[in-house]
């Protein structure tokens, strides 16, 4: 099975780079890894390149102009930029442990995604890890609860680690709470809907949008929670002057029956 890492990122180099650390870091380094670059200043193409040349992996730089909040378009990007049987999502301010790829590959299963949940860092935390290059991303059981104890993370309980079961499917329709910081699937499965609905403009409801139209497409939820978590860099919360716009669109989606995306992979 060969699998593909797509990592949208927007002008944050500095998270990007300890992200990508935790890719190379990685168990199972049998992937290829796609930066989707939703419009950064060429000092983020600087760190992409540099890592390039000495990752254990190939890894490509999906770019497109800066035209605002476009995340639908640049995961779209990604996708098409690969030609992998199976495509994890996460994002550039999402720092994954070691186990991370080979548990995703580990519990995928044809006919259902993979969602994982995540873990916040403090505004503080989040600063001392870039500055000073923390590798949060090997730390131990241990030191992530003496974090939690000082109130460093929002809580430790995504790192406990529960082997595959039936009780990774007992939700198998349920879209809410599911974050694509955190996904992966089949690339079949993905242009079965044509993928990320484009026309969803600035943040938010893109991600339910995908995964409603999956369960249209027969495309079940299949838990990784307590099995693949990430590390959630803090970051001011993006501008939500689209949210009212995209609910319209999400709530004429619902009613619709769509499972293809109005505007999608299929542009690329």
């Amino acid at each position: 099975m060969r699998v593909a890492v797509v990592v949208p990122t927007y002008n944050w180099p500095g998270a990007l780079e300890a992200v990508l650390e935790a890719y190379a870091a990685q168990d199972d380094r049998d992937f290829e890894l796609i930066v989707a670059d939703d419009g950064s200043t060429p000092d983020t193409r600087a760190v992409v390149e540099a890592f390039a040349k000495r990752a254990p992996f190939p890894v490509r730089h999906v770019w497109h102009e800066d035209l605002g909040f476009r995340l639908a378009a640049t995961r779209n990007r990604g996708v098409a930029a690969t030609g992998a049987d199976y495509v994890i999502f996460t994002d550039g301010d999402c720092i994954p442990p070691p186990d991370f790829v080979a548990t995703h590959r580990k519990l995928a299963e044809r006919g259902a995604f993979l969602a994982g949940n995540r873990m916040l860092l403090s505004e503080s935390f989040t600063r001392e890890v870039l500055a000073a290059k923390i590798p949060v991303h090997r730390w131990s059981r241990w030191q992530w609860m003496k974090a939690w104890m000082q109130r460093r993370i929002n809580r430790w309980v995504p790192l406990i680690r529960l082997p595959d079961g039936g009780f990774r499917k007992l939700a198998r329709q349920r879209w809410q709470g599911v974050k694509t910081c955190n996904i992966s699937l089949w690339r079949d499965d993905i242009v079965r809907v044509n993928g990320f609905d484009e026309s969803f403009s600035g943040w938010g409801l893109e991600d339910s949008d995908f995964v409603v139209r999956l369960y249209r497409a027969g495309v079940r939820h299949k838990s990784a929670r307590f099995a693949a978590p990430v590390f959630h860099l803090w970051h001011r919360e993006s501008d939500r002057g689209r949210l009212a716009e995209n609910r319209r669109r999400f709530d004429e989606m619902v009613k619709s029956g769509r499972v293809r995306a109005v505007q999608g992979l299929d542009r690329y």
